[in-house]
Formats: structure tokens, C-alpha cells, sequence
């Protein structure tokens, strides 16, 4: 009986040893890491830096709306000219004032440029707007990819619990085989199995908390998170309760949030604008302009007038580009192209969202299927251990039966607590693929 008291407190300390170690440390939400993510991850700097630069060409093409100022300064040497007939005949020399100078000042505002500018802001507008949904696409996949890192942390701490507590259970084990083998009531064979089992689990120890470790670097690094700080998950994330809406509501919210779908369609837009500004080549361009210059010396005249002549002007100019009509056709063509591509990238990338979403929602409802199913588990494996316990007290099973038993029953309930995780991962998964997590 002394053996059995011993045995039922070492599997009362193995059974009531699960959750998820802290070590000391403050839990942290995902939504805590996500901000965090946003401020400090270097995986989205270069996004935002792209998001700014797209900015700033909007103002670079408005500033084609602005006129066209152009100043010139000239100062030069006039050596002395010749005259001849006509048979080069006669030659006499032509004193010319050697100084000369020209000063000029043209401006031309831009009235009307067959929609050019209007399209290159626009078209700079549409690439700032892109610009924004790659980087909001980006911000998913980082944080997506750091649920996954969280709730492997979770699954792994969760097992690494239960990992140490067998290692104590079966150290204690051979402690009451070593005492009943003095006695002559073990096999040293029985013994080293244990020891063996023993190595074994601190072996997987080892390599839990390694994974851990790369776990937990992956997590702070990525969402940039000062180094050697130590992520415990939230343990009371799998208490959440989570919408089960139809497939046809996820769907819908695909349609309407997926920066995917959004950067496909902001693709149609600019090959439509670029499009349309191959089209201005074709379009005269009318503008006002203004001038103003001084030259000297008057070389028009014969002998040459040593003086300076200004004049200025103003007037409306009109220029047209008549190889547009047969250079531009190309280009056009190529645009066209560009545009039929840019319409059928967003069909095939509407397809695999549409595929993604179904495929997650199924694995979604699958998972609460699952949950149950291990909630199942875990209810027979308690009744087999108390079957055990039962028959073990009235000397019908052997003491491998009781640890098999409880072995049973830690992992129904380690798959238990990883169902739940589950459930929160593809919770997620559908939030990402959505575009709303």
C-alpha cells in the first residue's frame, strides 16, 4: 500500500502540472506585438520609405502645371568679319565691335497639353495609392507570420511543461523501482528502461527549448522588439470566443479589404492612365508665353551697330508632334497590352483569394471539429486512467499500466490545449487572407 500511496502522489504532481511556464515573465497579446510591429520592424521600413517616395512624385508631376522659366546670360569675343563679292572677289575687312553680350528671359505656361499633366499627376497619384497597399500587404505578412511565431511559443511552452513533468514523474518512478529492486521486487532491466526513458525526455527537453529560443529571436526580432526581451503568450487567448460566420461573409470581406486584390486592381488603374498618356503624345500642346532679351552688338547691320537691342514679347504658342502619328502606335499597343495583363493578374489573383479563403474557412470549421473531437479524448483517457488506477489498487494491472495511462492522458490533454490553438490559428489565417487582420 506504501507503494501505491507513493505512486498516486507522483502521478497527482505529473496530472496537475500542465499550462504554459511563465518564468517570471509579463504575457503578452498579439495585439501588443502587432503595434509594435508597426512602429519598430525594420521588414516595413523600406514599405513606408517606398510609400513616401511614391508621395513625392505626385508633387513632381504637379509641378508640371507650373511654368517653364528659362534665363540665359552670354558674354563673348567678336573678331572682325570680311567682305567679298559674290565670286569672292573685292575682299575688304569689316571692323566689328569686339564685345558682345546676350541677355534673354522666356516664360511659357502651359494652357493645354492634351491631358499630359493631368494624367502624370493622376498616374503618380495611383502609384502613391499602390504604394500604400503593398505596404499594408507587407504589414500582413509580418503579422501573420508573427501569430505563427506566438502560437508555436504557446504550443512548445505547453509542451515543455508537460516534458518536464514526465521527466519528474519518471525519476521518481526509479526512485520506488530502485528501493523495491534493494527489495528483490524490480529487474535491473526494468531500471535501465526507466533510465533510458529518463535520457529520452531530457533529450526532447533539450530541443523544446531550443526551439523555443529560435522561436522567441524570430518573434523580437521581426517585430523589432528590444533584444533578449523573452515573448509568454497570453494564456487566455484560447478563451476568446470567435465568430463562425458564413462563407459567403468572408468572402465578401475578401473582396472588399485584401490588399492583394486592391494592389491587382490599383495595377488595372495605372495601365489605364499610362495608357491614356501615351494618348496626349498624339494631342497639341498649347501654351502662353512671355520673353524678354538684349543683345549687343548689332551685327544685322553693315557697318555693325555697337549698341544693344531689347525687345520683348508675348503671345500664345501651339506645337504638335506630327511623328506622334506613326511613332506613338507602338507605344500605344504596348499599353494596351499592359493593361489587358494588368486585368487578367487581378482575375487569376482574385481566383487564389477566393480559393485561400475557402480552403482556410473549411480548416476553420474543421478545427472546432477537431476540438471536439479532442474533448472526447480527454474525457475517455480520464476514464481509462481511473479504470487503471482501479485495477492497479487491486493488484490487476502493472505499474507500466498506470504510466501508460497517465502518458495517455497528459497528451489528450496537450492536443486538447493545441486544438484550441488551432481554432485561433486559422481564425487568423481567414483575418489575413481577408485582409483584415
Amino acid at each position: 500500500m506504501n507503494n501505491l500511496r507513493l505512486l498516486t502522489g507522483v502521478l497527482s504532481v505529473l496530472l496537475s502540472s500542465g499550462g504554459v511556464c511563465a518564468y517570471g515573465q509579463t504575457a503578452v497579446t498579439l495585439e501588443q506585438i502587432f503595434e509594435t510591429a508597426d512602429a519598430h520592424s525594420a521588414q516595413l521600413r523600406p514599405s513606408f520609405t517606398a510609400q513616401t517616395e511614391a508621395n513625392r512624385e505626385i508633387n513632381i508631376a504637379q509641378a508640371g502645371r507650373l511654368p517653364d522659366i528659362n534665363a540665359s546670360l552670354s558674354l563673348s569675343y567678336i573678331g572682325d568679319g570680311f567682305t567679298t563679292k559674290r565670286n569672292f572677289s573685292d575682299y575688304q575687312k569689316a571692323l566689328i565691335p569686339h564685345f558682345g553680350n546676350t541677355l534673354s528671359i522666356n516664360i511659357t505656361q502651359p494652357v493645354y497639353t492634351g491631358g499630359a499633366v493631368t494624367s502624370a499627376i493622376e498616374l503618380a497619384e495611383l502609384k502613391s495609392t499602390a504604394a500604400r497597399y503593398a505596404t499594408d500587404f507587407q504589414r500582413d505578412n509580418i503579422r501573420f507570420r508573427l501569430t505563427g511565431f506566438y502560437l508555436d511559443i504557446y504550443k512548445y511552452n505547453n509542451l515543455r511543461t508537460v516534458v518536464e513533468g514526465n521527466i519528474a514523474a519518471a525519476q521518481k518512478v526509479l526512485q520506488e523501482m530502485r528501493a523495491r529492486y534493494e527489495q528483490g521486487t524490480a529487474l535491473q532491466n526494468d531500471i535501465t528502461r526507466y533510465e533510458l526513458l529518463v535520457s529520452n525526455l531530457e533529450l526532447q527537453l533539450v530541443k523544446i527549448n531550443n526551439t523555443i529560443e529560435i522561436l522567441n529571436t524570430n518573434l523580437v526580432m521581426t517585430a523589432g522588439l528590444a533584444e533578449g526581451t523573452v515573448i509568454v503568450p497570453d494564456s487566455t487567448i484560447l478563451a476568446r470566443s470567435l465568430p463562425k460566420d458564413d462563407a459567403a461573409w468572408w468572402q465578401d470581406e475578401a473582396e472588399a479589404n485584401s490588399p492583394s486584390l486592391s494592389l491587382a486592381r490599383s495595377g488595372i488603374d495605372i495601365s489605364r492612365k499610362a495608357e491614356a498618356l501615351v494618348r496626349s503624345e498624339r494631342l497639341p500642346k498649347i501654351g502662353l508665353q512671355a520673353g524678354w532679351s538684349i543683345d549687343g552688338p548689332i551685327l544685322v547691320e553693315i557697318p555693325p551697330i555697337n549698341r544693344n537691342l531689347s525687345y520683348w514679347y508675348v503671345g500664345v504658342g501651339v506645337s504638335y508632334n506630327i511623328s506622334s502619328l506613326y511613332k506613338s502606335n507602338k507605344s500605344l499597343a504596348k499599353s494596351r497590352i499592359a493593361t489587358q495583363h494588368a486585368i487578367e493578374q487581378f482575375d487569376a489573383t482574385r481566383e487564389n483569394v477566393t480559393l485561400a479563403v475557402n480552403t482556410d474557412y473549411i480548416r476553420y470549421l474543421e478545427a472546432y471539429e477537431e476540438l471536439k473531437t479532442q474533448q472526447k479524448s480527454v474525457e475517455l483517457a480520464e476514464r481509462n486512467y481511473r479504470t487503471t488506477s482501479t485495477r492497479y489498487s487491486a493488484d490487476m494491472a502493472l505499474i507500466t499500466d498506470m504510466l501508460d495511462a497517465a502518458n495517455s492522458k497528459l497528451d489528450a490533454e496537450q492536443q486538447l490545449v493545441n486544438a484550441r490553438i488551432n481554432i485561433i490559428y486559422y481564425y487568423y489565417k481567414l483575418l489575413f487572407t481577408t485582409g483584415k487582420i
